[in-house]
């Protein structure tokens, strides 16, 4: 029971995978971008919804970061140790 709630009081995990995705939205209209964001090894799973513009910003993040966490509270992406 102590574990439990010692888990349920972390509150930034480490992104340890990641999946875009895009959804067409119609034909000859601008799709949807989606980010799965696999935190602590499926200890829990968020999904953003980027704009095409934020989606490259963060994917660029993510290759050159050398590791980056996800605050749940906040909502943020922090990386660790930019290239």
């Amino acid at each position: 029971m102590a574990e439990q709630r010692t888990e349920g009081q972390i509150r930034v995990r480490q992104v340890t995978n990641v999946q875009f995705s895009w959804t067409e939205e119609g034909r000859g209209e601008h799709g949807a971008f989606t980010v799965q964001l696999v935190l602590d090894n499926g200890a829990e799973e968020y999904v953003l919804q980027p704009t095409a513009e934020d989606a490259k910003v963060q994917l660029e993040l993510f290759k050159i970061a050398e590791a980056v966490y996800f605050d749940l509270d906040r909502k943020v992406l922090i990386p660790s140790k930019v290239a």
